[in-house]
């Protein structure tokens, strides 16, 4: 495909057959910034299904994809997703070209693990500015498991 194939933002994921849909179509998706912006497209979802007014801010220029209000609260998020397996984790880039977000930047982490559907809700503290990350969701133990499915600190 050539990138005028992905100027656009709209997204279709063909299913095989109504019987037997698609278990995970962001798998199918191998470009990565359409692959992002599909993960921002299911985040948008998911928060405006828990009660979050969401907001996007026009053009590239912001460092957080998104903002989250709830309560008169604001939380900038940036959105990031994987399907790169590491052993039993999945590696995630947490970096923006190399160059790590710093507080002034965003709030939140948004990191959608595409292969087992799982959101992790990351405090940008939480991460210690480190370019990438493992999580690792089928492991309770984890060092980021208390943030798997932690939708409730972005109402703080």
């Amino acid at each position: 495909m050539t990138d005028a194939a992905h100027s656009g933002r709209v997204f279709y994921c063909p299913n095989p057959s109504p019987r037997h849909p698609m278990k995970n179509p962001g798998m199918n998706i191998r470009h990565p910034k359409a692959r992002g912006e599909w993960a921002e497209l299911r985040f948008m979802l998911r928060a405006t299904e828990l009660g979050f007014c969401v907001t996007k801010p026009w053009g590239d220029m912001a460092p957080f994809d998104l903002a989250l209000e709830h309560h008169g609260h604001f939380a900038r998020v940036q959105v990031k997703c994987t399907i790169f397996h590491r052993g039993h984790s999945y590696k995630c880039h947490l970096d923006s070209n190399g160059i790590p977000y710093r507080p002034h930047q965003i709030d939140f982490f948004a990191a959608y693990v595409i292969p087992t559907n799982s959101w992790y809700i990351l405090p940008l503290k939480a991460t210690n500015h480190q370019p990438d990350i493992l999580l690792t969701p089928h492991r309770p133990k984890s060092k980021y498991w208390k943030y798997q499915e932690a939708w409730h600190l972005l109402k703080r």
